[in-house]
């Protein structure tokens, strides 16, 4: 027994602490509140676990200046270790990712790669000149200020803000705005395992990252669903969707679907202009389109309005996120061009409804055949469309001969004799 005891005792001894896996967190699209919150809330979770090293893969297009330095002012001052990596082949780090990827403890970049274009953009139309060179100003010192306490390439990091500088993998290595170029996560760890790395506050660090385990961070559900609505190609259907339904609903009630439909998109629009800024001009301007479209189908504007309303779509979604990102052309065009051809498509079947002849009410019986019932000479009864008519013949008739409808006269008809 005594033996037993100091044998577990010795394994007790000899177990250290279990090594926290090394997070790989995933951020792409649009840099917005919500994936600010995933990644910060990653972050938090790597430093409680004690993790060694935490990967940002990162590709975007960029995003709003203030979910950018949450995640940046996040990175400057967590426990964990964090590097940046853009890629794989193709991605980017553009604009507001670019700041994200200053502010890392380390920075790499996947062959194919680019990084840069951070000049800030405005979302409400063109700023004024003070007002441009004022932004511009405040996001040079920012990352300046960055690049510096991470011991990176101020003028080239400041070029990048100041004159919209974009660079590739090969040109950020050499300028020393990155350290490595590899090809994906495994290789960059492996060029990263026992690296000493100098933090913000001057702390230096030693990554020993040999036989440690990747774990891919997802986002929660409500996380998942709210950046997928999030972004500006699904905000503008999204609108075009509420009008359309909605429309649709009032010019035909009773239909429930369309109405249906068009509550459930305008509920996730409104939700999501809580999470992505909204110009209300670019609001407008679909509005206004979708009206011209629906006008042209009740005014003569031999195809005027259409154009209008093409016009005034394009430029509500470019205008319609306030941010340094827009609707992109793939999701704009196709949409203006099936709202062209639907507007279309709905004038030329009113204008064939408005030559085809009545087929109901009194100017239905015009033209149609019936029997007489009685002799006309000239007057008399006929029978027409299953009803009994007092008739008056242009020549006379017999009972029972074949008849057409030339003319109404309040309760008569005149018939001719069908040939």
């Amino acid at each position: 027994m005594r033996g037993l005891a100091l044998s577990a005792l010795g394994l007790l001894l000899g177990t250290g602490p279990a090594r926290a896996d090394i997070p790989v967190v995933e951020l792409e699209g649009v840099v917005q509140p919500v994936s600010a919150a995933y990644v910060v809330g990653a972050i938090d979770r790597a430093d409680a676990s004690g993790a060694p090293l935490l990967v940002l893969r990162l590709d975007t297009p960029g995003g709003l200046e203030t979910s950018m330095r949450q995640i940046s002012e996040r990175l400057l001052r967590c426990r964990t270790p964090v590097v940046v990596f853009v890629g794989p082949a193709g991605a980017r780090a553009a604009s507001a990712g670019f700041v994200i990827m200053m502010a890392a403890d380390l920075a790499a970049m996947a062959p194919g790669t680019n990084a840069g274009a951070a000049h800030p953009v405005p979302g409400l139309g063109k700023m004024d000149e003070v007002s441009a060179q004022k932004a511009a100003s405040d996001s040079a010192a920012y990352v300046r200020s960055i690049a510096g306490g991470r011991g990176r390439n101020v003028e080239a990091a400041e070029e990048a803000v100041l004159k919209s500088r974009s660079f590739t993998e090969r040109e950020a290595l050499d300028l020393k705005l990155i350290d490595l170029v590899v090809p994906d996560v495994d290789a960059l760890l492996r060029g990263l395992d026992n690296r000493t790395v100098k933090r913000f506050d001057g702390r230096l660090a030693t990554l020993s990252l040999a036989g440690q385990r990747t774990v891919a961070v997802r986002m929660g559900f409500r996380q998942a669903v709210l950046s997928a609505i999030a972004r500006p190609e699904i905000l503008f259907l999204l609108l075009l969707g509420a009008l359309a339904g909605l429309g649709a609903e009032l010019s035909h009630p009773g239909l429930l679907f369309p109405g249906i439909v068009g509550v459930f998109c305008l509920i996730l629009f409104l939700f999501a202009s809580q999470v992505i800024p909204i110009n209300g001009a670019g609001v407008m301007l679909i509005v206004l389109a979708v009206a011209l479209f629906a006008a042209e189908v009740k005014v003569t504007s031999y195809g005027l309005l259409t154009v209008a309303g093409i016009t005034a779509m394009i430029l509500g979604a470019m205008m319609l996120v306030d941010a340094d990102v827009r609707v992109s052309l793939a999701s704009l065009l196709p949409a203006a061009v099936l709202m062209a051809a639907g507007t279309i498509l709905l004038v030329r079947m009113v204008h064939q409804a408005r030559r085809r002849r009545p087929v109901t009410g009194a100017e239905g019986l015009v033209g149609a055949l019936g029997t007489a019932a009685s002799d006309l000479r000239p007057e008399g009864w006929v029978r027409v469309a299953g009803e009994r008519w007092r008739g008056v013949a242009e020549a006379p008739v017999s009972r029972g001969e074949p008849v057409r409808v030339t003319s109404l006269e309040g309760l008569r008809v005149h018939v001719k004799k069908a040939g």
